[in-house]
């Protein structure tokens, strides 16, 4: 696990707003008074225990209610990228779902302009903005949301993702959203087969066309739906704990990263609300290393492998792997002295 913590990391699939740290939601919460249950940051920690999917987005509109303000944005925004570099995360792409905002009276581009100042005051790890325009307000906002970001992608905008209770907004509302957000130059993703079976990934697929998936972990049943997935090389994004954590998995046993890696199809490895579910990338991969038994060098080789599935340019992901394979070999070769100078 102290390996896991000081190595080089990826993360495709993080929620800016699943991501801030406790301290900073703490001084949210004081910011704006009305929750006499969460008296210390520690509390916040109790608070995210989830029954299941549906639970977990209830108390997802909790949190969202001590986000107010455009300075609110840049706060967490900076906080976030804090801690993901004290956890030696090079590269993010980050979705952040201004159309949660809307009732606030906020507008979507502001949003946007503060979190892209708040991850700029942070050196030392590039990190990309990707909008989830958060299927529950329907296809018409969604709409709206793209015509309002077109023209922001100056702010670090790499792409588009589509969020929210996907039970009851099926994949084929927004094929028109996909297809107007490509013709506007974004890359796409959708989470399909978190909280819905394979025929979800099945429809997403088909009517949407994304350059990515994510969650992706009831497609793992459907070996035709997986044949399909690899042919059309189509990456996924794993959130093994979050799968756990909503009960999408009943445990790490049954988790089918398998599935994945014996029909080839590219994946990474994420944490989807690190801070809602109590979990980081460092025990993301042990979970990995424990099930594969694929130890340090495998685990690296899946991160490395992971930056293809960016949506960096050809030049930006061959100067990651570099950066990543130079970081990687520091840090193996500092283990294995500190180990050695260990031995009686």
């Amino acid at each position: 696990m102290e390996f896991y913590k000081i190595m080089p990391k990826i993360e495709l699939h993080l929620h800016m707003e699943g991501a801030i740290p406790y301290s900073a939601l703490f001084q949210l919460i004081q910011k704006y008074g009305g929750n006499e249950e969460i008296k210390s940051p520690e509390n916040l920690e109790h608070r995210f225990i989830f029954k299941n999917f549906a639970h977990f987005i209830e108390q997802w509109v909790w949190k969202n209610q001590f986000i107010r303000e455009y300075e609110d944005f840049r706060f967490i925004a900076e906080n976030v990228a804090k801690d993901l570099k004290r956890q030696n995360v090079k590269y993010a792409e980050m979705f952040i779902s201004p159309s949660d905002f809307k009732k606030c009276g906020l507008y979507c581009q502001k949003i946007i302009e503060e979190v892209y100042k708040g991850i700029s005051a942070v050196s030392g790890i590039d990190i990309s903005l990707i909008i989830d325009l958060v299927r529950d307000f329907g296809a018409d906002n969604a709409l709206k949301t793209l015509n309002e970001i077109n023209e922001m992608k100056k702010f670090g905008i790499i792409g588009i993702g589509l969020g929210g209770s996907e039970h009851e907004y099926p994949p084929e509302l927004f094929s028109e959203v996909f297809e107007t957000a490509r013709n506007m130059g974004f890359k796409t993703t959708v989470h399909s087969g978190e909280a819905c079976g394979a025929e979800s990934v099945k429809k997403a697929v088909e009517f949407l066309k994304p350059d990515r998936i994510g969650h992706a972990v009831n497609a793992a049943y459907d070996n035709a739906l997986l044949k399909k997935i690899a042919e059309l090389k189509i990456p996924v994004e794993l959130c093994p704990i979050s799968n756990i954590k909503t009960g999408a998995i009943k445990s790490a046993e049954f988790y089918p990263i398998e599935k994945f890696i014996e029909y080839g199809i590219p994946f990474s490895i994420n944490t989807d609300d690190p801070k809602m579910f109590g979990n980081s990338l460092a025990d993301e991969y042990m979970l990995i290393e424990k099930k594969l038994g694929c130890g340090h060098t495998g685990m690296a080789n899946f991160i490395l492998n992971s930056i293809d599935t960016t949506w960096l340019s050809k030049d930006k992901k061959d100067a990651l792997k570099i950066c990543f394979k130079e970081e990687y070999s520091r840090v193996s070769k500092t283990q294995y002295d500190n180990q050695d100078r260990s031995r009686p």
